[in-house]
C-alpha cells in the first residue's frame, strides 16, 4: 500500500486555469471519489497523479516521496481512463496480462490472474477476442480487468462503469469495493454518479470549476453539503429549494409555508431575518391528516411509482413546486388536495445571496417565530 498526497496542484491549458490550488490526501487503503459535473477538472486531476502531464505548480506525493517529476511507469500505478487506451494488436487476454508480464508473473500465475478478474468484470467470454472486437462496454471492462490484475498499490480508475449496462453496474458496485479492500490498494475513483460515489467511496471529493468544493464521508455530503450546489448535487429524487426568511419565535427558529410556521431547530440565531433557500430532501416531507400539528396544505398534481419509493409532486398554497418522496406501498393521496409535514431539523439553509451553508447549531431562542 501508499499513499497520495497532492500540495497546491495547478493547471493551465492556453491562459485558462483548470486546476486550481488542489490539495488533497488519500490514505493507505482509501477508495477516494472524485465527483463532480463534466469539465469540472477529475480526468485532468488523474493524469496528473498517473504523470502523463506535469503540474505548473505544486507536488504529487505517493508514498510520502516527492514523484512530481517521476516518469509515469515509474509511479506503480494502474489506471483505467475512460478512451480505453487498449493495445489494439493485442486480445483482451494479452492486455490484461499486460501487467502481470511486466511483473515477471509465471504463465500459470498470468492465467490465474487474468481469468479471476475477467470473471469478476463478466468479460471470460471473450478473453480471445481483439479490442475491435469488443463492445464499449466490454472495452471498458478490459481496461478495468488491466489495471486490476497487476494489483497496483494505486489505482486511478477514470469513470470505468460508464458503458457498462445498469444491471451490472449495479453489481459491481457491490463487488469492486471487496475486490478492492483485498487488494489493499489506494483508489482514486472519478464518477459523475452520485449513486455510484456513495456506494464505492469511503471519502467523497466534490470537484466544481478546478476546485475542491468539500471533502468527507458519502454521509457528511448528503447530510452536510457545503452549499446549495453539492445539496442538488446528491439525491434522487433533487432536494426541494424554497426562499423563506426564518424568524425567531420562543420555540426557536421558523420559517413558513403556506402561512404554516416549520420549526427548524437549534439554528445560530443570528440568521434571523435574513433571506435563506431552504433545502428539504423529499424524504424529510410526509403526508399527514388535516388536523395534525402544523399541517401544510398542498394541492398533489402528480404521482410517480419507482419501484422502491413513491415520488409526489405538490404545490404549495404559494405556487411552490414540491416533491414528496414515501417508500412504496405507503399510502398516500394520487391527486387534489393534502396536507404534508417537513421535519424542519432535517432542513439545511443556505445563504440566498451566494449559496453558502448557513445556520448550522447555535443556541435555542426565546421569542416567537415568523417567515418569509
Amino acid at each position: 500500500m501508499a499513499s497520495l498526497e497532492l500540495k497546491n496542484i495547478a493547471k493551465r491549458y492556453k491562459g485558462e486555469t483548470v486546476l486550481d490550488d488542489v490539495s488533497l490526501s488519500v490514505a493507505e487503503g482509501e477508495t477516494l471519489v472524485l465527483f463532480g459535473p463534466s469539465g469540472a477538472g477529475k480526468t485532468v486531476l488523474l493524469r496528473l497523479v498517473a504523470g502523463v502531464i506535469e503540474p505548473d505548480q505544486g507536488q504529487v506525493l505517493i508514498g510520502g516521496e516527492d514523484m512530481t517529476d517521476t516518469e509515469a511507469e515509474d509511479r506503480g500505478i494502474g489506471m483505467a481512463f475512460q478512451n480505453f487506451a487498449l493495445f489494439p494488436h493485442m486480445s483482451a487476454f494479452e492486455n490484461i496480462a499486460s501487467p502481470l508480464e511486466a511483473q515477471r508473473a509465471t504463465p500459470g500465475a498470468i492465467r490465474a490472474g487474468v481469468e479471476a478478474v475477467a470473471r469478476l468484470l463478466k468479460i471470460d467470454h471473450v478473453l480471445g477476442h481483439a479490442p475491435r472486437e469488443l463492445s464499449n462496454g466490454q472495452k471498458q471492462r478490459t481496461a478495468l480487468a488491466r489495471a486490476l490484475a497487476g494489483a497496483p498499490p494505486i489505482l486511478l480508475l477514470d469513470d470505468p462503469l460508464r458503458n457498462v449496462d445498469a444491471k451490472l453496474r449495479f453489481e459491481m458496485r457491490l463487488e469492486l469495493p471487496r475486490l478492492l479492500a483485498e487488494q489493499n490498494a489506494t483508489v482514486i475513483y472519478v464518477t459523475q454518479d452520485y449513486k455510484e460515489a456513495m456506494a464505492l467511496g469511503d471519502r467523497i471529493a466534490v470537484m466544481s470549476n478546478g476546485r475542491i468544493e468539500q471533502i468527507g464521508t458519502p454521509a457528511d455530503i448528503y447530510l452536510d453539503p457545503a452549499n446549495i450546489d453539492i445539496a442538488s448535487l446528491f439525491g434522487d429524487p433533487i432536494i426541494n429549494l424554497l426562499e423563506v426568511t426564518p424568524a425567531a419565535g420562543s420555540k426557536g427558529l421558523a420559517a413558513q409555508i403556506s402561512g404554516v410556521p416549520v420549526r427548524l431547530g437549534n439554528r445560530d440565531p443570528a440568521i434571523a431575518g435574513q433571506e435563506m433557500v431552504m433545502g428539504i430532501r423529499p424524504e424529510a416531507i410526509g403526508f399527514v391528516s388535516a388536523k395534525s400539528k402544523a399541517a401544510i396544505p398542498v394541492d398533489v398534481e402528480a404521482e410517480t411509482p419507482l419501484n422502491e419509493k413513491t415520488v409526489t409532486l405538490a404545490k404549495t398554497a404559494g405556487g411552490r413546486e414540491i416533491l414528496i418522496s414515501r417508500p412504496a406501498g405507503t399510502p398516500g393521496p394520487a391527486s387534489g388536495k393534502a396536507y404534508i409535514s417537513i421535519d424542519g431539523e432535517a432542513a439545511l439553509l443556505f445563504a440566498k445571496s451566494d449559496g453558502t451553508r448557513a445556520g448550522k447549531g447555535g443556541q435555542d431562542l426565546e421569542t416567537e417565530g415568523e417567515a418569509a
